[in-house]
């Protein structure tokens, strides 16, 4: 197979009232998009991260609803449970157009980013044996990274409705900041690399060996 690349980073700074500036919303409905990466009512990240919320009060209770687009314009949407400080999504957004509050807060919250980002799952050819792929990191800058897998299929269709599937980081690769090689060889469903901090840039070059059939 020909080798893949992906390359990911997070080149603008975590802005945690970036998607939506301090509000106290009085009721359910949608909260205002209005912070620095806004326009129009549409936040637009440089590439998709995670979403933060970071509450004045305890929101333990209330219900928000995240809706976006991915890196590769796919429509995306969770529901994020409330707590006393912070919480963040467990997809990655590139636009952000609207969030909603099933009722009225507690206090006042803001809406923005933090330092942490995935990429897309790459989904290998699980048809091939034995399984064995190489992975070689490149770093350019200062950033911290790790590359996970799933035993999931990312599309939902295996198991049915898994449409977020669980990560788990390759020991080998995880928390990492310079150039680093490592070698995986049991069936996994995808794989992506998260950036867990920094600003800096990880190029992840896969090579898959084995035969097909």
């Amino acid at each position: 197979m020909q080798p893949i690349y992906v390359t990911k980073a997070l080149s603008v700074a975590a802005d945690a009232d970036g998607i939506a500036q301090s509000q106290t919303p009085l009721a359910g409905g949608n909260l205002t998009i209005n912070g620095a990466l806004a326009s129009g009512g549409v936040a637009s990240l440089t590439s998709q991260r995670q979403v933060l919320f970071t509450f004045a009060a305890d929101e333990t209770g209330r219900t928000f609803v995240v809706y976006g687009t991915d890196d590769q314009g796919v429509s995306i949407s969770e529901t994020v449970a409330g707590t006393a400080t912070t919480a963040v999504t467990l997809l990655n957004y590139k636009t952000v157009p609207r969030i909603s509050v099933d009722a009225a807060t507690a206090g006042a919250l803001t809406v923005g980013t933090n330092g942490v980002g995935a990429g897309p799952w790459i989904i290998p050819n699980w048809h091939i044996s034995p399984v064995n792929i190489g992975f070689g990191t490149i770093v350019t800058g200062t950033v911290n990274f790790t590359v996970q897998y799933a035993m999931q299929d990312p599309s939902g269709t295996y198991p049915s409705g898994a449409a977020i599937p669980t990560p788990f980081d390759m020991t080998d690769l995880a928390s990492k900041t310079a150039n680093t090689a490592a070698n995986w060889v049991a069936p996994i469903a995808a794989w992506r690399v998260k950036i867990n901090s920094g600003t800096g840039s990880v190029t992840v070059s896969a090579l898959q060996a084995g035969i097909a059939g």
